[in-house]
């Protein structure tokens, strides 16, 4: 990555990044294509990627902290499968041929796209499940559930663009959880996941280490503010971007 310009287009995109992760739980639809536009491979952008965004987690986790002393041995037990998972998603990406990545990574991005445009439609029917009988809370992690918070960890070591969404989905089905409660595990539990896929990359892939410094300064920030504001900012304007975002980093991939 050379040049001044390039450094800001990725710092913001890093503070942008940090805003979503601990909001909508997008965050690499957003920092994933500036640095496709920068230059970088797209294996190099998603393991940078992946180990730039880890302090955007650190900052949504302080910005959660109240949430987070909740239910603290129900988000260690998410917090340490999302680990695992990620684990097995680094271990995928770097198993497979980039040109796997590369012929996947639109349709992911795509899917991801469909989730966040239905992600009112998701939550409304969530809460219209629950009938008015009176019945103990759900605070314990069935085994369906558990067995998706894992495939989530894994997508989050794998890419990770969406897996926000899909663990606020799979904790909401699966428990009887306030929802900030949830945006705050969910938010730390996949920290959790890029922290250990990040440790394996660091070790074995190609890491841009100009873009992760980037990444890292400029996302702690974001992920601290967004935790701070969630509760509050209506996420049509993110969710709109979101999606305008990921279409073009589709389309410009499947190109």
């Amino acid at each position: 990555m050379d040049g001044v310009l390039e450094h800001v287009w990725v710092a913001l995109a890093g503070f942008g990044a940090g805003l979503l992760t601990s909001t909508v739980g997008v965050a690499s639809l957003l920092s994933f294509p500036v640095l496709l536009a920068v230059g970088l491979p797209p294996v190099v952008a998603n393991v940078s990627n992946t180990v730039g965004l880890v302090p955007a987690g650190a900052g949504g986790a302080v910005g959660y902290r109240r949430e987070l002393a909740v239910h603290p041995r129900l988000t260690a037990r998410v917090i340490v499968l999302s680990a695992l998972g990620g684990l097995g998603g680094a271990a995928l990406l770097l198993a497979l041929p980039s040109s796997v990545f590369e012929a996947v990574v639109p349709w992911l991005i795509l899917g991801t796209c469909v989730l966040v445009a239905a992600q009112p439609r998701i939550s409304a029917a969530l809460r219209a499940r629950h009938g008015p009988e009176e019945r103990a809370p759900r605070l314990r992690l069935s085994a369906p559930t558990t067995v998706f918070v894992v495939l989530t960890g894994v997508y989050g070591g794998y890419f990770g663009a969406g897996a926000g969404v899909m663990m606020i989905a799979v904790l909401a089905l699966g428990l009887d959880v306030d929802l900030g409660v949830i945006a705050g595990i969910r938010t730390t539990s996949l920290m959790a996941s890029n922290i250990v896929a990040g440790l394996v990359f660091t070790v074995v892939a190609d890491v841009d280490w100009a873009v992760v410094a980037v990444l890292a300064l400029s996302s702690v920030g974001g992920g601290y503010l967004g935790a701070r504001i969630a509760r509050r900012l209506p996420a049509s304007v993110l969710r709109a971007a979101v999606l305008v975002a990921g279409v073009v980093a589709a389309v410009t991939l499947l190109a």
